[in-house]
């Protein structure tokens, strides 16, 4: 009809209430870093990845998910896709299928649902694909449901790993990167302690592989990553949206915080320049104080904490007491010593794990656990295994 349409701004942006328009958008987690986000290219690490049949499990997680689109950029032969829930591997197959079409790259996607403990489904996929790179992003991490779930959590995590490790050697995979958890630092939950001992079995297989010129083995920490599911800020932002409270359960509780794009290209980069056993970790600045990242929320948001100082404020912080496992403030490495890498904010670290022996030991005792579905003696293995495990006294709750 040729006509030319317009339309108003909104009446709180005629009447200047800008705190109201930002109550109504959502804030960027990256906003509450409390740093420079670490913006390195990824340079000379694309080529270890142009060309390469790549596999990444856990695909449709938030780390996986964000491993396939910076992957993808670096243009490899093939990428297969490795997810259990049918939900997340959908999702991610329709986005990735979207950037190839678009992008017009001659890249084969090849969408797998099962599990990374089906070591028939495993091998079968890494010899058929004929796979060069295994990025390993599959694992539970949420601290409350693994340990609520310790056997489930152990298998998934632990027997995942060491399934996924052994038939990536036997297959020639060239290079294998676990990617784990500062969680896994002396740990006080059974989600962390799961990490250490898939980082034990990848150490094991690393020092292995080594005497042998085989497989690559390596693994990278990262502190708590902005934005990804479960994560502390979405939470945060659901709870705002419901009116509050925010909920923090200790005052004094602090965490690392980095974004996902960070995250990965550490992944990437780390990847790259491995050559066998080392453990890579990122300069993540200085621990954020969970209450003060409580605070930026609501008051990004527009609104103000409602307290004993203020009373008349809109939003109330409820301190819930310390969660079982939870720890007050976590660690990168089991030592100081750490070495520069050609990536400036890239740091790696070798650390001693278990012998063969130790190793083939504890995942035995950890298997017959898991057959007599005796919780508590998986937790012993633990305990035996897994150094500077020790539970925390959990808090009560209080106002904050």
């Amino acid at each position: 009809m040729g006509l030319e349409v317009q339309t108003l701004p909104s009446f709180s942006q005629l009447i200047g209430e800008e705190a109201l328009v930002n109550q109504l958008t959502p804030l960027a987690a990256r906003s509450f870093l409390g740093r420079e986000e670490v913006s390195h290219p990824l340079g000379d690490a694309r080529s270890s990845y142009e060309g390469k049949v790549v596999l990444i499990s856990g695909a449709g997680g938030s780390i996986g998910a964000e491993l396939c689109r910076q992957v993808i950029d670096c243009k490899p032969s093939k990428i297969v896709i490795f997810e259990l829930s049918e939900l997340g591997l959908y999702n991610i197959d329709m986005e990735l299928r979207s950037i190839i079409e678009q992008e017009k790259m001659s890249i084969e996607l090849v969408p797998v649902l099962g599990t990374i403990t089906d070591s028939r489904q495993v091998r079968k996929i890494l010899l058929l694909h004929k796979v060069q790179v295994v990025l390993h992003a599959a694992a539970y991490k949420h601290v409350p449901l693994v340990e609520a779930n310790p056997l489930t959590g152990l298998v998934n995590n632990v027997f995942g790993t060491q399934t996924l490790a052994e038939q990536a050697a036997k297959a020639g995979v060239e290079r294998f990167m676990l990617i784990s958890s500062d969680k896994a630092v002396r740990p006080t939950n059974v989600m962390g302690a799961s990490k250490r001992l898939a980082e034990l079995v990848i150490q094991d297989m690393a020092k292995r592989q080594k005497k042998t010129g085989g497989t690559v083995f390596s693994m990278v920490r990262f502190g708590n990553v902005l934005g990804s599911s479960g994560s502390v800020v979405p939470l945060f932002q659901e709870q705002l949206s419901r009116g509050g409270p925010l909920t923090v359960t200790d005052k004094s509780v602090e965490r690392y915080f980095m974004t996902v794009q960070e995250a990965v290209r550490l992944v990437l980069q780390a990847c790259s320049i491995s050559r066998g056993a080392e453990v890579f970790v990122l300069d993540m600045g200085q621990p954020v104080p969970i209450l003060h990242l409580a605070r930026q929320v609501i008051e990004k948001s527009g609104y103000q904490v409602r307290d004993k100082d203020n009373p008349d404020g809109d939003i109330e912080i409820q301190i819930t007491g310390l969660r079982p496992g939870e720890k007050m403030s976590e660690e990168l490495t089991l030592s100081d010593d750490l070495v520069g890498t050609t990536y400036p904010k890239i740091f790696m670290t070798h650390e001693e794990g278990l012998s063969q022996i130790e190793i083939a030991s504890a995942l035995r005792r950890l298997r017959e656990a898991f057959v007599a579905c005796d919780e508590e003696m998986a937790r012993d293995v633990v305990r035996q295994w897994v150094e500077g495990f020790h539970q925390p006294v959990v808090a009560k709750a209080t106002a904050s």
